[in-house]
């Protein structure tokens, strides 16, 4: 071969190689960006800052530092120095300060033209007063509702065990338990309970009963019952709380549920891992089947067999919630604004 074909075969060979090289190095960018955007993990863009106005409850979280990169989302910060108002890419307005007063909107503030301003709230439409003062203001709105903006639900469930040889405990020294604080006697929950106590014991817990328990003692306590009354305050649509992620789930007791309709529950719990008060004509038709899940072991055990195929994630840091901001910002609606929103809280 001569010395002229051969650096010309050479030379695209060479080229061939680079050709390949490129396309592998595409392939793999294309790759990575397929896996966060799978895993719900911020593809890089740009920095988002986020400003939460007050805290919810008056309770708050340090937020030095890149705190969303604990829940691996990147280039999403977090701020409460309400002197950043100007440059926020984001602002936050906890619902329950602004009703009661104990915080106000910054309209004497000049706000950009770029930012959005989010309502937020976790609680039932029946707890959120005084929306009308808000009708043109908020441009997203962030609930535990599926149809919410940014939705933020008190827990979900997700498919793949974390404990695929989950027994059961075999023994427990109550039948039912209840932990209540707030309790009113015109709300349904308060209704069945007084009915259902007629015919099986049930332990109650919480303010109410002036048994009240800590943070500690909570889920030990409910984990030594075989049932706990996972007993909404409201039937709002989607309002399922901590009284089923929480106090249920993670203490092992079976949860009976009273808030949405089963097709709720069924769209966001694990399969078969409850029992729904609307499935019986009569508390004492719940009560006689509770006590025939109790006394038997295959009818009981069933009732966990979702931990070999699901697990539940639970939400309780509010620095966690406001991260989910940032992972669904590339796709929120830039010029939403809601005109009415009272009407949607209360749809």
């Amino acid at each position: 071969m001569a010395p002229s074909t051969s650096r010309a075969f050479f030379f695209l060979l060479l080229l061939l190689i680079l050709s390949l090289l490129l396309s592998l190095f595409y392939y793999c960018l294309l790759d990575q960006r397929f896996y966060l955007q799978k895993y719900h993990l911020d593809v890089p863009q740009r920095n988002i800052s986020i400003l939460l106005w007050h805290w919810p409850f008056g309770r708050s979280y340090r937020l030095d530092g890149d705190k969303c990169q604990m829940y691996n989302i990147s280039r999403c910060f977090l701020t409460d120095n309400t002197s950043a108002f100007s440059t926020a890419d984001v602002v936050v307005f906890h619902h329950q300060e602004l009703s009661t007063g104990l915080s106000a909107l910054p309209l004497h503030l000049d706000r950009p033209a770029s930012q959005h301003w989010v309502w937020m709230s976790m609680e039932p439409p029946v707890n959120n007063a005084n929306l009308t003062q808000l009708n043109g203001l908020f441009n997203w709105t962030m609930s535990y509702r599926r149809d919410a903006d940014i939705s933020i639900p008190y827990g979900k469930t997700i498919l793949g065990s974390d404990d695929p040889g989950f027994q059961a405990a075999p023994n427990h020294s109550c039948l039912v338990s209840w932990v209540v604080s707030k309790y009113q006697a015109h709300q349904t929950r308060a209704g069945v309970y007084k009915s259902l106590k007629k015919y099986i014991p049930i332990e109650v817990y919480g303010s109410w009963n002036k048994k009240p328990l800590s943070d500690r003692k909570l889920l030990p306590t409910i984990a030594n019952c075989m049932f706990y009354l996972s007993f909404e305050n409201s039937e709002a649509k989607d309002y399922i709380s901590e009284k089923l992620w929480r106090n249920a789930f993670q203490a092992g007791a079976i949860p009976v549920v009273l808030g949405p309709s089963r097709a709720t529950y069924e769209a966001l719990a694990p399969p078969g891992s409850f029992i729904h008060v609307a499935d019986f004509k009569s508390t004492a038709d719940l009560a006689a089947y509770l006590k025939h899940v109790a006394a038997d072991r295959q009818a009981y055990e069933a009732y966990f067999q979702w931990h070999s195929t699901h697990r539940i994630k639970t939400y309780t840091d509010w620095r966690e919630r406001l991260c989910q901001i940032c992972v669904q910002y590339p796709s929120l609606p830039a010029s939403r604004i809601y005109q009415d929103l009272e009407s949607w809280v209360k749809s």
